[in-house]
C-alpha cells in the first residue's frame, strides 16, 4: 500500500483510480452526457470563485461540525448515492460507508447499487440513507421502501432527474450494459487490471444487489438489462411526492433541483432538504453548473421562509469547493466522483483519505478567510463580482 500521507488532492486518487479500474467503469465515473460541457463547468465554475484573505485573525478552535437533517456531522459533506460502486471496488458501497461512519459523515446507497440495502447495513452500524429511483413497477418500489426502514435507513434520496437517461457516449462505446459486454477490448483491459479482479474474485457481489432476486421476473443478471431499460418511470412529478412521502414516512431528500420554480416546489412538497444538482453533467448537457444555479434557488426558497435544508452537489473536489458553496448559501455538500476516485485507488482507505483532504482543505482556507466556525461563514467571504454573475457568464 502506497503511504497516502504522499495523496495530497483528490487528483492523485483520480490518476491511481484511472490506473487501477477497468476502462468501462472508470469511464462510467468519469464522463458526463453528450459533449460533457456540463460536466467541465460543473469543476471550472468553482476556480472562478475568489476568496478574501483575511490576517490577525486568531484562529484558535476551528471546527467544521455542523448538522445535516438533524445529526452532528464532521464536516458538512454527505457521500452522494452512485450506480455501480461496488464495480470501482469489491464491495464498494460497503467499504466507501464504513469509512463514511468512521469519518462521521452520512452515507447514501443508490438504488443501482451492487450492495444491496441488507448487505450495507449488516456491515455499518451507523444509519445511511437510502436513495430511490422511481420504477414503473409501483410493487418493487413500495418494497424497496419498506427494505430501507427495516434497514433502519434514516433518510430517503428521491432522485428526480433520472426519468429519462442522458446518452453518455463513453459507455455506449465501452459496450457497459448489465452485464457488460465481453468485447475482446475489455477483455484485453481486464488483463491490465490484476489486483480489481482479484479482489472482484474474493465477492459474490457482481449485479445490482437491491433489484435480483427481488423485482419480477429478474432472478440473475442476464434478465437485468431489459428490466431496467424499461423501468425508469418517465411520468414521476410533483403530484408523486406527497405518496412517496407518505409511504416513507421519515425525511425526505429532493435531488436534481436546478431552477428556482422546483426548489419552491421542492419547499412546498414538505420535504426537509433539497439538492442542487444536475447529475454530476451525466443528464441534461448544457444545463449550468450546480455552483452557478445555486445563489438564486437559494434566494427563492429563503423568500419563501421555508427552513428546507439546501446542499449542493456535482463539481466539488476539495474542500476549497465545500466552503465556497457554503459562503453562496448552501448548507450542505454531497460528493460523488471525488469519494469514487479515492475507492477506486485504495478501497475504504481511499475513501478515507478523500474526506480527509476535503476536510483539511476546508478547515484551512475558512482559517484564511477569517474564520473558525463552518456555521458561520457567508458570502463575506468571498470577493464581489465572481460569484454573483456566474449565471450570466456561463452563457
Amino acid at each position: 500500500m502506497k503511504d497516502l500521507k504522499k495523496i495530497t488532492e483528490i487528483e492523485d486518487l483520480r490518476r491511481v483510480a484511472e490506473r487501477k479500474v477497468p476502462r468501462m467503469f472508470y469511464d462510467y465515473v468519469d464522463s458526463g452526457s453528450w459533449t460533457e460541457t456540463t460536466y467541465r463547468n460543473n469543476e471550472t465554475d468553482f476556480d472562478r470563485i475568489k476568496l478574501r484573505q483575511r490576517v490577525l485573525v486568531n484562529m484558535e478552535g476551528r471546527s467544521l461540525t455542523t448538522d445535516m437533517l438533524g445529526s452532528k456531522v464532521k464536516m458538512p459533506v454527505a457521500i452522494a448515492p452512485t450506480g455501480f460502486t461496488g464495480m470501482m471496488w469489491a464491495d464498494g458501497e460497503i467499504h466507501a460507508a464504513r469509512a463514511a461512519e468512521k469519518f462521521g459523515v452520512p452515507f447514501s446507497l443508490s438504488t443501482m447499487s451492487i450492495c444491496s440495502i441488507e448487505d450495507v447495513a449488516e456491515n455499518t452500524s451507523a444509519p445511511f440513507w437510502f436513495q430511490l429511483y422511481v420504477m414503473r413497477d409501483q410493487e418493487f418500489m413500495a418494497n424497496l421502501i419498506r427494505r430501507a426502514k427495516a434497514a433502519n435507513c434514516s433518510a430517503l434520496i428521491l432522485t428526480a432527474d433520472l426519468q429519462v437517461l442522458g446518452q453518455r457516449h463513453k459507455d455506449i462505446k465501452n459496450g457497459l450494459s448489465a452485464p457488460p459486454k465481453p468485447t475482446l477490448g475489455n477483455i484485453l483491459n481486464l488483463m491490465t487490471k490484476p489486483q480489481w479482479c482479484m479482489n472482484m474474485l474474493g465477492t459474490k457481489r457482481h449485479s445490482f444487489g437491491n433489484i435480483v432476486g427481488h423485482a419480477k421476473n429478474v432472478e440473475d443478471i442476464s434478465s437485468l438489462s431489459a428490466w431496467t431499460a424499461e423501468q425508469f418511470d418517465p411520468a414521476l412529478s410533483w403530484d408523486d411526492v406527497a405518496r412517496i412521502k407518505d409511504m416513507w414516512g421519515g425525511k425526505l431528500i429532493i435531488k436534481g433541483i436546478m431552477e428556482p420554480e422546483d426548489a419552491i416546489m421542492a419547499a412546498r412538497s414538505g420535504a426537509d432538504a433539497l439538492v442542487v444538482s444536475n447529475h454530476g453533467g451525466r443528464q441534461l448537457d448544457g444545463a449550468l453548473s450546480s455552483i452557478a444555479a445555486l445563489a438564486d434557488i437559494v434566494q427563492a426558497v429563503r423568500a419563501e421562509n421555508s427552513n428546507i435544508e439546501i446542499w449542493l452537489d456535482s463539481g466539488i473536489r476539495s474542500g476549497q469547493d465545500v466552503l465556497k458553496a457554503l459562503a453562496v448559501g448552501a448548507t450542505g455538500t454531497m460528493i460523488g466522483r471525488a469519494f469514487l476516485y479515492g475507492l477506486g485507488a485504495y478501497g475504504e482507505d481511499g475513501v478515507r483519505r478523500a474526506l480527509e483532504l476535503i476536510y483539511n482543505e476546508c478547515d484551512i482556507s475558512m482559517a484564511f478567510c477569517g474564520h473558525t466556525d463552518i456555521n458561520q461563514v457567508t458570502n463575506d467571504i468571498l470577493v464581489k463580482g465572481t460569484y454573483e454573475n456566474l449565471k450570466v457568464n456561463s452563457y
